[in-house]
């Protein structure tokens, strides 16, 4: 059976995923979104789920946030690592989301606004901070700011991710996980075809 599993650091991963997922996958794709709690719990815990999960023909995304960590390709590397750990490297991607996940709702002022039903939040979208938001220091605390605290991590994340534009190109890192995503499913199509 074709399945994509994502092992996430946080449940507003997750609950953004299974809000944006219905949109990305062709019909008969099944996914699987399991959360974890923090980082820590996440790399304490990722081979030894790769490596006991049943479906064989499984693809995993690795999710997790850059946070403070200076360098990215180390912590992707870090995570590598621990898929490799599993047997199961072949079937694995690692993708981060550059300081945090909110940098992918500032990347999309559009849905921020359509989801927490605030007028006018879009128009910042042309602000120097929020063309790209990767190299944000704080994005959640940006979107709290710029949402007078209405955006709240879990509720949030489940509305912004039903109105999150596929196509975006301001998050890098955005980008780079709905492009994995497409890979990953068209590696499973194939092995069905």
């Amino acid at each position: 059976m074709r399945e994509l599993v994502f092992l996430l650091e946080e449940r507003s991963a997750r609950v953004m995923l299974e809000s944006l997922l219905p949109r990305l996958l062709s019909e008969g794709t099944r996914y699987r979104c399991i959360h974890f709690e923090g980082k820590q719990d996440l790399e304490k815990q990722l081979t030894r789920r790769i490596r006991g999960y049943q479906n064989e023909r499984a693809r995993f995304i690795v999710l997790r946030d850059q946070d403070s960590h200076p360098d990215c390709a180390a912590v992707k590397q870090g995570l590598l690592d621990l898929c490799e750990k599993s047997g199961k490297l072949a079937r694995c991607m690692v993708r981060i989301a550059c300081r945090e996940l909110e940098t992918f709702y500032l990347a999309d002022l559009q849905a921020v606004e359509q989801a927490l039903e605030i007028n006018g939040l879009a128009r910042h979208q042309n602000n120097r901070k929020f063309r790209s938001p990767d190299a944000l220091g704080s994005p959640s605390r940006e979107l709290r700011t710029l949402t007078g605290n209405r955006y709240e991590k879990v509720s949030g994340s489940r509305a912004i991710g039903k109105h999150l534009q596929l196509d975006n190109v301001r998050s890098a890192s955005f980008r780079n996980l709905v492009a994995a995503i497409r890979r990953c499913e068209e590696e499973i199509l194939r092995e069905a075809g």
